[in-house]
């Protein structure tokens, strides 16, 4: 798993161009672009790239590999941003944030030219839902919020670490995961949660990604590609 996770980060990076501004995604399998790009900078392959990152994380291995990192304010848009999914369809519906990092990364791919998510072959699916989906929530009031949810059917649970800690995410709000298991309509389910008081916002990632990268446990890496999307 973890070498399809190191190819398809790898063979990511080959779409970075010289003079791009490039949007770091956050994850297990980011992690290899940003270190492939990271490798390609300091070849001088890549000497004139801009970086933005959409995690602490992130920008924490950009730095160590000394790729130029600037603000999202500080860029008037980025060129590619490469992220993985933690699920997603072959009609690029795709639940993200399993790492935290859900609301970041969608502010990123709103100011993203073009978007390529990476993963390996488990995280492709014919419907959402087995995987978690994460809903940032401000901390005041945040079990009204859930207690919205619990009578909904939506089956909350407030994301925690190192045991009964609650996880705060980058910009100090809470996670609440909701398992439903199957989500058959996504864009009425978006809209439904974003209504809410007190959402900051959800991990359904609708008709972002231009691209989508598949590695196989073969070795082979498929590509699902929007019909009006050009390399």
């Amino acid at each position: 798993m973890e070498e399809a996770k190191k190819r398809v980060g790898e063979y990511a990076a080959s779409y970075v161009e010289d003079g791009m501004v490039v949007g770091l995604g956050t994850g297990s399998t980011a992690y290899w672009f940003i270190e492939e790009v990271g490798r390609r900078f300091q070849a001088g392959e890549l000497a004139n790239i801009l970086t933005v990152s959409t995690s602490d994380r992130s920008s924490e291995q950009a730095r160590r590999l000394g790729l130029p990192l600037k603000e999202i304010d500080d860029v008037n848009h980025i060129d590619l941003l490469v992220d993985g999914a933690d699920e997603t369809t072959r009609q690029f519906a795709g639940i993200k944030g399993g790492g935290g990092a859900l609301l970041h990364e969608k502010i990123i791919a709103e100011q993203s030219d073009k978007i390529i998510w990476i993963m390996d072959e488990s995280k492709l699916v014919n419907q959402l839902g087995k995987f978690p989906l994460p809903v940032e929530v401000v901390r005041f009031g945040s079990w009204k919020v859930y207690d919205a949810f619990a009578s909904a059917g939506m089956k909350p649970s407030f994301r925690k670490v190192d045991g009964d800690k609650l996880f705060i995410t980058d910009s100090g709000n809470y996670i609440i995961d909701l398992h439903l298991e199957e989500i058959p309509n996504p864009q009425v389910l978006a809209a439904e949660i974003k209504a809410k008081v007190g959402v900051v916002e959800h991990g359904l990632f609708l008709d972002y990604a231009d691209i989508i990268l598949v590695a196989q446990a073969d070795g082979e890496i498929i590509k699902i590609e929007r019909s009006n999307t050009t390399n």
